[in-house]
């Protein structure tokens, strides 16, 4: 009866910060995707900018609500040109902190995303590449063809080779669409493990208060490897990093 007694407030708590939250995003969302579509005349990187504000104000708004913060290790190994990068994918949070800590980014998403009014219509101003999940391998040669232009003009690609959002523990086969896309851009590979699932959770509206772990891992570079050879390359740092940040062994 004194655990039960303990916990509901606890619940409570986590509850309405969670709901405070979700509202701040909400309307963050309307506001910044209404300037994102007014500026649809705005050079690239101007509409881009204005954007990255959603991303910075949520980031924020969430570690003053429900008390969720980060850190960062081996940011000195982000380079300063185009690469392919190659991200566990656990949550939400990843999203919004790739799109305001990295240079602009294409985004390889489902294509129903850019139906959502407001915020799909500000997203495909962003020049994401939409695909059709269940188009097979035509949509493996879109990834390769619009990446490998995204690269060209400097702007990076993120791709998370599970394909989709995965729980803490979990582990998916990693598709070969970021090995080839490396390949045939010439561009490396930028690994990066986290443990945002711990934090808010997939399909989980209460998010626990901690301090995420991101880890950007050495470049893979692409000259001179297979796409298999890269993607278990990446695979392996990946998941090993993911189990060093599970046991706390990351300043080891």
């Amino acid at each position: 009866m004194i655990t039960q007694t303990a916990t509901q407030p606890l619940t409570l708590n986590l509850f309405l910060r969670s709901l405070l939250f979700s509202c701040g995003m909400v309307a963050s969302t309307v506001v910044v995707a209404s300037l994102v579509i007014l500026s649809f005349l705005m050079p690239f990187r101007w509409r881009y900018r204005l954007s990255q504000l959603w991303s910075r104000f949520n980031i924020g708004w969430l570690r003053l609500t429900c008390r969720i913060d980060y850190q960062l290790v081996g940011v000195e190994h982000i380079p300063d040109r185009p690469v392919v990068v190659m991200a566990k994918h656990q949550s939400t949070w990843e999203t919004l902190f790739f799109h305001q800590y990295l240079p602009p980014i294409a985004w390889v998403l489902k294509r129903e995303l850019l139906w959502i009014p407001f915020f799909g219509w500000a997203l495909w101003l962003l020049r994401p590449i939409a695909i059709d999940r269940q188009a097979g391998a035509s949509a493996v040669k879109q990834v390769i063809r619009q990446g490998v232009e995204h690269l060209q003009q400097g702007q990076w690609v993120l791709i998370f080779p599970e394909g989709t959002r995965v729980a803490p523990g979990v582990r998916k086969r990693y598709g070969m669409g970021g090995g080839v896309l490396a390949v045939r851009s010439g561009c490396p590979i930028l690994p990066v493990a986290l443990n945002t699932g711990e934090f808010w959770p997939r399909g989980g509206f209460i998010k626990r208060p901690g301090t995420i772990q991101v880890v950007f891992g050495p470049l893979f570079d692409s000259g001179g490897h297979s796409p298999q050879n890269l993607t278990e390359q990446t695979e392996h740092w990946i998941e090993k990093t993911m189990e060093r940040i599970q046991v706390g062994s990351l300043g080891e």
